[in-house]
């Protein structure tokens, strides 16, 4: 792709997945968490759409906190792709999802909405579709699984880095999805397969097993595929706020937009009241509970996809750093994060025994350290994690850069894995931009003064 050079086992992994689907197969894509599972897919449909065989088009369906990461990543990495999400029930939009595909040459929908229009997407005559975090589908008996085997498609491919989370049988779900038929009916599976292989009293039922599943997963983990590996990897994920949380943020914007205008006249006078306001407004961003204590809000949409990666890193031995510069949303995760049973360390700056709490997790009694920006930037080494998360964008990325090299340093033995959160059509996009095009007039320590009254304008857009 024009933005990015996919690595041997990548090309490995999208020839693979053309060659079954070719065929009219379906692929079960089970690589590590941070291998590209979604690069390799779009470059899948890409060569697709090349070779004449996407004139029908392609479904996509992913978790609501993943699908501005789908598109984010298709306008880079392959922007001659026509690509459109699905907005809404069919209540609610103005078009139907086969109107919409004929425009394209992708949809993107979330599991949500598939379940919620299974009727109207079974309708729909595709040439392919795709699952994310196929673990979605794992019980059969759910009506998002129902509804991803009612879809008409010559292909279907499943990508998920745990296709078996609580039983075997969760693999039998995928794949009588994506290839129905390849297993026997799911009474006989339990019987020859499940059972004796979660009870250890057939050794050979797990290689019968593998042997007939083989041909349609393809799992890379990390450590096979090393070699071909840089030091760190990063990844800016974009994740869409849920619908109330869109809502607030959005009022508030509107609020106060006219507000800051008017106080953009005069930015150097006006310095302390600009920044509390967009502090509010990347405080927001993350969590509205920041904003609004009071009101009872859902999980953000944030904390949950950090807590749904935290799950499947930990249950593998991971260790993970997780920073934000607001102490305030880190106590918020910590709590969030402890409900789910994963271990955890907390270091902020009124943090009194530092050197503890850091020996607990380099000792690996937690799995999890939550760290303020500014309390553990600087001065740590803790190279037993290899999987760092920025959770907020900071106005000047040196200072981003200097945690992630709390795990990135000397006596790392392991690729470390950068995941830097952006919240969707919100200040976190504008921040971004602007590292990308100030770094330079930002000091460490923000200085309104030291943006042009058209760079805070430009964060209020």
């Amino acid at each position: 792709p024009p933005g990015a050079e996919l690595r041997e086992y990548q090309e490995s992994g999208v020839a693979w997945m053309n060659h079954l689907t070719s065929l009219g197969f379906g692929a079960l894509l089970a690589d590590d968490m941070g291998l590209g599972k979604t690069l390799q897919v779009l470059s899948l449909l890409d060569w697709k759409k090349s070779s004449g065989h996407l004139d029908r088009g392609a479904l996509v369906v992913a978790p609501t906190s993943v699908v501005s990461t789908w598109v984010s990543e298709a306008k880079r990495f392959y922007p001659h792709l026509a690509v459109e999400v699905v907005e809404g029930t069919s209540k609610t939009r103005p078009r139907t999802v086969a109107e919409i595909l004929a425009d394209n040459d992708i949809v993107i929908t979330s599991w949500a909405l598939l379940r919620l229009d299974a009727d109207e997407y079974s309708r729909l005559e595709l040439d392919g579709a795709v699952f994310d975090e196929a673990q979605a589908i794992k019980n059969v008996a759910t009506h998002q699984s129902r509804a991803a085997r009612l879809l008409k498609a010559d292909w279907k491919i499943a990508a998920t880095g745990t296709p078996v989370e609580n039983t075997v049988s969760d693999l039998w779900s995928i794949m009588e999805t994506i290839n129905p038929g390849v297993f026997p009916k799911y009474q006989v599976f339990n019987q020859q397969f499940k059972r004796p292989i979660e009870s250890g009293s057939d050794p050979a039922a797990l290689e019968r097993l593998q042997k007939i599943a083989a041909p349609f997963i393809r799992r890379r983990t990390k450590e096979m595929v090393a070699p071909d590996l840089p030091p760190k990897i990063e990844q800016l994920l974009s994740v869409s706020l849920d619908d109330e949380h869109r809502k607030f943020y959005d009022n508030y914007l509107n609020r106060m937009r006219n507000q800051l205008l008017e106080l953009l006249d005069a930015p150097k006078k006006n310095a302390t009241n600009i920044l509390a306001a967009l502090t509010r407004l990347r405080q927001l961003s993350l969590d509205p509970g920041l904003v609004d204590p009071e009101r009872p809000w859902p999980i953000p949409a944030k904390t949950q996809l950090l807590i749904e990666h935290l799950e499947t890193l930990t249950s593998r031995g991971h260790q993970v750093l997780v920073f934000s510069q607001f102490t305030s949303y880190l106590r918020r995760l910590l709590y969030a994060i402890q409900r789910n049973g994963i271990s955890t360390s907390y270091l902020d700056g009124t943090t009194r025994d530092r050197e503890a709490v850091i020996e607990e997790f380099r000792s690996g009694r937690t799995s999890v350290f939550l760290i303020s920006l500014k309390a553990g930037g600087t001065g740590l080494t803790l190279t037993e994690a290899d999987y760092v998360y920025v959770m907020d964008p900071w106005w000047n990325p040196a200072v981003e850069n200097q945690a992630i090299d709390r795990a990135h340093r000397i006596g790392q033995d392991k690729t470390v894995n950068v995941y830097r959160l952006c919240a969707a059509n919100t200040i976190e996009e504008k921040v971004i931009a602007l590292q990308e095009h100030k770094r330079q007039i930002i000091d460490d320590v923000v200085s309104v003064p030291a943006l042009s009254a058209q760079d805070l304008a430009d964060l209020l857009k």
